[in-house]
């Protein structure tokens, strides 16, 4: 009989495949000149990188994995010698990490996969939680190197607050760990951090409910205010009212200011009607913006024997839009059905003519259907059914810009949405801009393109590369929407091609592209700003990139292959300024952030790190631990 061969999980090999060595601060080499403002910072980027990997054949998807954070701190020289930059990389500790590190009894990760909960059976889906829940079970009998408490793999985001380092997921709370080594402090509740010394009494994130431990799932994307330095977060659940929402002061502006307004924790969101996959929302300096989208995020979908994340493209997509510390004031506005995963910026505009008027902007990346989660698991999406000539749009994702005129309490009017259109055709994901510019009318927007539809319609067995940056001038392109409005909904301003952008002459395009070169390919770029800057975009754009020449022909990394740095000047788009050469690849992974010395210098102390379980500590004398291993290798 002929056996089957099956081909490699697009997203377990090539640059997406996890890498098995983790390094303390080491020095690298680099070409061209380090810009004095990066010195004694630190860029940091998140990504899965699964440590139980021996099941290669498994359902995978790229938002799996163990977080695994990759940084290059630009150290400071001494008198007089040149800032040394240095690579870094560490898993993030979390109950998951080390309850499956080094357990040879495990041969698949320790949660079900977003590829299985997106097209297995029921019976498959009732199987995989079932291996979970008793993976969290046998977590708690003696042998085992750390019991499961929260099932957070920490891989999505970073963020700093309040003197803290956190990296984030929604399936827990935000874990804080230490710069510059990336050594992992504790679970962080909005309060303080685990090990953090004397522990805060009061309940933070979750509250002390008999649902709490839902409560505390905060989205992988909160955001901190530039001025008020204040920490927004939400928290989607899947009980009524299905969405929370926490907002917590920094310390220090807290203590000077005296404002008395404190942490909110768990802030009931009134309005939506069933558990939804929320990855982002928009926040602006007076406003907050949350997005209930037709993409659900249900276990009851197994009922109907729909998937536990389905689609649904003859849905609405309703934006709810409320003052930051009233979510009781929500203004709901329904459209086109959409899936939106990362907001680019949010703010507000106030008018007097030719009445009293606050209006909020939103920008995101938005895509016309859900095949994006599909294809980052290798996954052909459902057939889709039939749907109203009015929502039917041509697969895309791209710039686009919302506004929301706020209805006045006492007009009792609908909302209606002012305006609804993409800014430019080009695809645009991964969205960033100047960190104090957020909040703000912003001017540019930086972010990833491709050359082809790869990020949201990947075809079977390939995976979606960078292969372009882009700076949109979101304000002359909103400036041109409003002058001369596109169609509604499907409309946009700036019409013309990838290619026809790269090939322009125009000095003052409001798009500029930078073109990674033949077999390169880039990740989120951040961007940081030169000291004195004379514009918004006067600064550097810091990526990770990777030359697959590489690759071996069958497409796989030795140990050999490496990664680099590279500082881009962000106002001309064209210049690579200096290229870090690091010791080891980073694998394509998801969202990054930029540490200054000052962060790094102000951070809160602590007692201790978390640390993996030593061996000879562990208790397998127990007939209970032999137990636990007879089932986790049954089960594994």
């Amino acid at each position: 009989m002929e056996t089957q061969i099956r081909s490699p999980h697009p997203y377990l090999s090539g640059n997406f495949a996890p890498i098995k060595r983790t390094r303390s601060l080491t020095r690298c080499t680099y070409t061209g000149h380090i810009p004095d403002e990066l010195i004694g910072g630190e860029y940091v980027r998140n990504g899965g990188n699964p440590i139980t990997n021996d099941d290669l054949c498994r359902d995978a998807h790229w938002f799996d994995g163990d977080g695994m954070l990759s940084g290059v701190l630009f150290r400071r020289g001494e008198k007089g010698q040149a800032v040394m930059p240095e690579f870094v990389n560490q898993y993030v500790l979390t109950d998951v990490f080390l309850n499956a590190k080094d357990n040879h009894n495990l041969k698949r990760p320790f949660l079900p996969s977003i590829a299985t909960l997106l097209s297995a059976s029921l019976l498959t889906i009732i199987l995989v939680v079932l291996r979970t829940l008793a993976l969290v079970l046998l977590s708690r009998l003696p042998g085992s190197s750390k019991t499961v408490k929260k099932i957070s793999v920490a891989n999505t985001g970073v963020l700093y607050h309040d003197g803290r380092a956190l990296a984030t997921c929604e399936s827990g709370p935000p874990m804080r760990f230490r710069l510059p080594s990336l050594e992992t402090v504790g679970w962080y509740n909005g309060r303080q951090s685990e090990n953090e010394g004397s522990q805060c009494k009061r309940a933070g994130f979750g509250g002390e409910s008999v649902i709490g431990f839902m409560k505390e799932w905060t989205t992988g994307h909160p955001r901190i205010d530039p001025v008020t330095k204040e920490f927004i977060s939400f928290h989607a659940i899947f009980i009524k009212p299905f969405v929370y929402y926490s907002i917590i002061p920094s310390s220090k502006s807290f203590s000077e200011k005296g404002h008395g307004l404190g942490a909110r924790f768990n802030l009931p969101i009134p309005g939506i009607s069933s558990p939804k996959m929320m990855h982002d929302f928009g926040v602006a300096a007076h406003h907050t913006v949350i997005m209930d989208l037709p993409l659900s995020l249900n276990p009851m979908n197994s009922i109907t024997r729909k998937p536990v994340v389905a689609y649904d493209p003859s849905g609405r997509s309703r934006y709810g839009v409320f003052p930051r510390y009233e979510p009781d004031k929500i203004q709901w506005f329904e459209t086109n059905p959409c899936v939106i995963f990362h907001t680019a910026n949010c703010w507000e505009t106030t008018s007097t003519l030719p009445r009293p008027e606050t209006c909020v902007h939103l920008l995101v990346c938005r895509l016309t259907s859900a095949s994006v989660v599909y294809s980052a698991g290798a996954i052909s999406p459902p057939v889709p059914k039939p749907v109203p000539p009015e929502y039917v749009e041509e697969e895309q994702c791209r710039l686009y810009y919302y506004s929301f005129p706020l209805v006045a309490d006492n007009l009792g009017e609908t909302p209606v949405i002012r305006n609804q259109w993409a800014l430019s055709a080009i695809p645009f994901e991964f969205p960033s801009l100047s960190s104090s510019h957020a909040m703000s009318a912003a001017r540019y927007v930086y972010g990833c393109s491709t050359g082809s539809s790869s990020y949201y319609s990947a075809a079977l067995g390939k995976a979606a590369k960078i292969d372009c940056l882009a700076k949109i001038d979101v304000v002359t392109l909103i400036a041109r929407g409003t002058a001369h409005p596109p169609q509604q909904i499907k409309g946009c301003v700036d019409v013309r091609s990838l290619d026809e952008v790269i090939h322009s002459a125009e000095p003052n395009d409001p798009i500029k592209l930078f073109q990674m070169p033949e077999g390169w390919f880039a990740q989120e770029p951040r961007f940081v700003p030169r000291e004195n800057a004379t514009s918004e975009d006067d600064g550097w754009l810091l990526t990770y990139v990777f030359d697959e020449s590489q690759l071996d022909d069958s497409g796989e990394c030795d140990d050999s292959a490496a990664s680099e740095l590279w500082i881009i000047d962000a106002k001309s788009m064209k210049e690579v300024v200096a290229r870090v050469k690091l010791p080891q690849r980073v694998p394509y992974g998801l969202h990054g952030a930029w540490f200054s010395e000052d962060e790094i210098a102000e951070q809160k102390p602590f007692d201790r790190l978390r640390q993996e379980t030593p061996s000879k500590v562990k208790d397998t004398s127990s007939p209970l631990s032999s137990f636990r291993g007879l089932v986790e290798r049954l089960i594994g």
